[in-house]
């Protein structure tokens, strides 16, 4: 299965729907979409099955710049708050 993007806009927040295998080589198209932008960016990820190491180190940025991640699944929570741990030490 590959990565399925739905962006959704409403007052002030543009959200990208992620559904699929999110993996290294989407990292760069979602950067794009988010590039320029001023609204605050949700990504919903309830329907994410896969990910790689640099997406979740991606997905850790994002976080950190503001971005929220709703609807994350817990393994790739628990893996978020992981990489950050080794990021800090």
């Amino acid at each position: 299965m590959v990565l399925k993007i739905d962006t959704v806009c409403d007052e002030g927040s543009i959200t990208l729907r992620l559904s699929g295998r999110l993996r290294s080589e989407d990292v760069e198209q979602l950067q794009a979409q988010m590039r320029g932008r001023t609204q605050k960016f949700i990504l919903n990820l309830a329907e994410v099955k896969l990910v790689d190491r640099d997406v979740v180190r991606f997905l850790g940025d994002c976080e950190r710049n503001g971005v929220e991640l709703d609807q994350c699944p817990r393994y790739v929570r628990d893996w978020i708050d992981r990489e950050k741990g080794f990021n800090q030490r």
